[in-house]
């Protein structure tokens, strides 16, 4: 099966973890490619899609949101997995449960295509992601800076969207 994994990325971690997605489900036999939402030019050649993109204030990026409204149709009917990459995993304490919370905000953002499945992943955060003052709030917050990603749980769920997109293949 031929899937695309496409992501926007604000500092590199969601594309690293789209990357390792794909390496994932190519394991298990499937032609997938890598690319950055910015750059698909025509999705009608896949027939499986795997999209993240970066979380900023508890949202997709807006070149994300606008590739999922303005490729809804296309995407209708095919199977599609969504990932977002944001803090969860980067607090400490109850601000760690609270934040965690935010999948569902970011999925009511998301309402132009119906996936089979969401994971919300942390990425790495350092302090230049952030103005002065975000940093002193995100401190004050319990949140540490870091690579957080977590190689694997991320393996894991592109694991089971492989086997999926077999057992879809077998039964097509």
């Amino acid at each position: 099966m031929k899937v695309l994994v496409g992501f926007a990325t604000a500092a590199g971690s969601t594309e690293s973890v789209a990357q390792r997605i794909a390496g994932v489900v190519r394991g298990f036999g499937h032609e997938t490619e890598t690319c950055n939402v910015d750059e698909i030019a025509d999705v009608h050649g896949y027939e499986a899609f795997v999209l993240g993109s970066a979380v900023h204030d508890q949202a997709w990026l807006p070149n994300a949101s606008a590739f999922l409204s303005r490729e809804r149709k296309a995407l209708a009917g095919k199977p599609v997995w969504l990932f977002s990459v944001g803090l969860p995993g980067a607090y400490r304490g109850p601000m760690r449960k609270w934040v965690a919370l935010e999948e569902a905000d970011i999925l009511a953002e998301l309402d132009d295509v119906r996936p089979l499945g969401h994971r919300l992943f942390t990425g790495v955060v350092t302090p230049e992601a952030f103005d002065k003052a975000g940093v002193w709030m995100f401190r004050a917050a319990g949140g540490r800076f870091g690579d957080f990603r977590d190689w694997e749980s991320i393996d894991a769920w592109a694991k089971e969207i492989g086997e999926e997109l077999t057992d879809i293949e077998t039964l097509g």
